[in-house]
């Protein structure tokens, strides 16, 4: 019995060390490379050709692997062989084939210090023993030197792995879809065997409102496909075998292109229709939340009374389009019997539609309303907050207890939307707020002038004032609340584009607050910015324009990248040294006072 209680006692003494022993082998490893982007709008393409060339960071890797007397031309030398996977010779550049295998073992070496990678999966199987040898300074036949068959494959195969381990996390900031074309594209990405498991991803109010649409709130199912429509975007739709004939019909019958003068974006004749039809039955849906939820103080966005008063007076000088013919002059926020047949039907294809649940179902099982990341909280846009600098209440909760109760309320809603069960109303409402509420972390502006900026002439009342975070996060003082609230060093956040070309950066002076999104879409800018954090730096990276990546492929050089330095590091940042590194420590410490007490009982 004796024997068997120490054995039991020894099994369960070396199960801790083990355990202790990884937990210190992740404290001391470098922290992951990370790359941040944010906004991606629906730029599939894009986005895949950009990801495809990791961002400009091979140059930046090869760098801080390689002796510091390695000189540019020598990096970016290198940098290109990796890039074309095979060995050439360049002028000025005294690097025979053994000396290039010697420098991508380094790199390699280099990146999987951090013990994150399986090998297995990195290196192709017929050079996989060779290479595994060479990073352990192992001997390898002279033939792999001095045959040039060999080398060559060699120097490829090498190539290959570091570009498979050049990354290590993917953070996006939120809003794949609307605007662009091809949502649907990146979100397949995304969730790829290949980029799955290094994804972290941080909802943004686009895709909010895709949530609360197919969640069946009918606003939003009806702001929805009033984006979709106005950018024409009806190939996505086909996509996604979604039958839009009904609301066709219906909006080619009731709002003829002729008779639509107001500031309606969308370029085809069905696209105009479609998009003023359904932003009338948005704007009636609207009202009815916000007046069944009168906690959302929203009373400012009824607009519809408004508007029957003028169309039943005849005065409609303040208007650029008269066109209502749904409109009750009783009972305006009222759906027509015809109105509240197309949107049931939009309604039961956004929440049953089995394409649509695929990509949706991404956003309810891996979106998160932030997360934390080494020493940085990740948003998509804000955490609420007042014109003196304190936290905004919201439904009697502030800061991270917000966060938190929307994420719960996220989940509850995705776990119901994936089962096919019903759904509370005021869960569903809640991603109305969400969306364009002004105490929503995603959306951070005082109104949505949608109602407006349709068919409003007075350009001053189109405007969306933004609320008090950009100016808050220029106050030492409330930077320091953010750190004690989520127990970090930096903030990390997109959703409001940067102009670069307006000589506006990335991070504040302080590099405490960070902006991702340089207007990634074809509607903002065309540009957009990443971010990426390795073990020697912090450093943003202004993306190219497509027209500079088409250039530059027709030209088989790089696209043109500018980089802006946040911040350096002397010594390679340990995971020890972030948020997560104190979490670990404490678990090591209580494995390791158990050890002792176990070593106790055991004398």
């Amino acid at each position: 019995m004796k024997e068997e209680s120490f054995r039991l006692q020894t099994h369960e003494l070396d199960k801790l060390a083990e355990q202790l022993l990884h937990l210190e082998n992740e404290l001391n490893s470098n922290i992951p490379v990370t790359l941040w982007i944010s906004d991606l709008h629906g730029e599939g393409d894009r986005f895949k050709a950009i990801l495809r060339g990791r961002f400009g960071m091979l140059y930046q890797t090869c760098r801080e692997a390689l002796p510091n007397t390695f000189s540019v031309d020598k990096i970016q030398y290198l940098t290109k062989i990796i890039r074309k996977k095979e060995y050439f010779s360049e002028e000025n550049i005294l690097m025979d084939t053994q000396d290039v295998i010697f420098c991508l073992v380094q790199i390699l070496k280099y990146r999987l210090s951090n013990l994150r990678h399986r090998t297995g999966d990195i290196f192709p199987p017929e050079f996989r023993n060779t290479i595994k040898r060479l990073i352990s300074g192992l001997p390898v036949p002279d033939q792999v030197f001095e045959e040039p068959i060999l080398s060559q494959r060699l120097i490829s195969h090498l190539a290959h792995s570091i570009r498979q381990i050049l990354l290590d996390r993917i953070l996006v900031l939120g809003d794949i879809f609307d605007r662009g074309p091809q949502p649907d594209k990146i979100i397949r990405i995304l969730s790829s065997a290949a980029y799955k498991d290094m994804v972290d991803y941080v909802l943004g109010n686009h895709d909010i409102l895709w949530m609360g649409a197919v969640s069946g709130h009918q606003s939003l199912v009806a702001e929805a496909m009033r984006i979709t429509s106005r950018y024409d975007h009806f190939e996505l739709m086909a996509r996604l075998h979604f039958d839009s004939s009904k609301l066709t019909v219906f909006a080619e019958k009731t709002y003829p292109v002729e008779k639509i003068t107001g500031r309606v974006k969308a370029k085809t004749g069905k696209g105009r229709s479609m998009e003023k039809a359904l932003a009338i039955i948005q704007f009636k849906l609207e009202e009815q939340t916000i007046r069944n939820f009168p906690e959302y103080e929203m009373e400012s966005r009824l607009w519809l009374d408004r508007l029957a008063v003028m169309l039943k007076n005849a005065d409609t000088s303040e208007l650029n389009d008269a066109h209502f013919p749904t409109i009750d002059f009783e009972n305006p926020s009222r759906l027509t019997e015809e109105e509240q047949e197309v949107i049931d039907d939009l309604t039961r294809q956004f929440t049953t539609n089995t394409k649509i649940k695929r990509l949706l179902g991404y956003f309810f099982k891996k979106g998160k309303t932030y997360h934390i990341h080494n020493n940085s909280l990740n948003i998509h846009a804000l955490v609420p907050s007042t014109e003196d600098g304190e936290f905004e209440e919201f439904l009697g909760k502030s800061g991270k207890e917000l966060l938190d109760f929307i994420q719960k309320t996220i989940e509850r809603t995705g776990k119901r939307y994936l089962a096919d069960e019903p759904q509370e109303a005021k869960d569903q409402a809640l991603f109305f707020y969400l969306w364009c509420g002004p105490k929503s972390p995603f959306f951070g502006k005082h109104a949505m002038k949608t109602f407006e900026r349709y068919f409003l002439l007075d350009k001053e009342r189109h405007a969306e004032r933004s609320l008090y975070w950009k100016q808050n996060m220029q106050s030492d003082a409330f930077k320091q609340k953010l750190k004690d609230e989520f127990g970090i060093q930096r903030v990390i956040y997109g959703h409001t584009p940067v102009d670069y070309s307006k000589g506006k950066q990335m991070a504040s002076a302080d590099g405490v607050a960070i902006n991702v999104d340089g207007g990634f879409a074809a509607a903002y800018y065309n540009r957009g910015h990443a971010l990426v954090h390795t073990p020697y730096q912090l450093f943003g990276i202004i993306l190219p324009t497509p027209e500079e990546m088409q250039e530059a492929a027709e030209n088989l050089v790089a696209a043109p990248l500018d980089i802006e330095l946040i911040d350096e590091f002397r010594q390679p940042m340990k995971i020890k040294d972030t948020a997560k590194g104190i979490l670990l420590k404490r678990q090591s410490a209580a494995l390791l006072s158990r050890i002792r007490e176990l070593t106790q009982e055991t004398d």
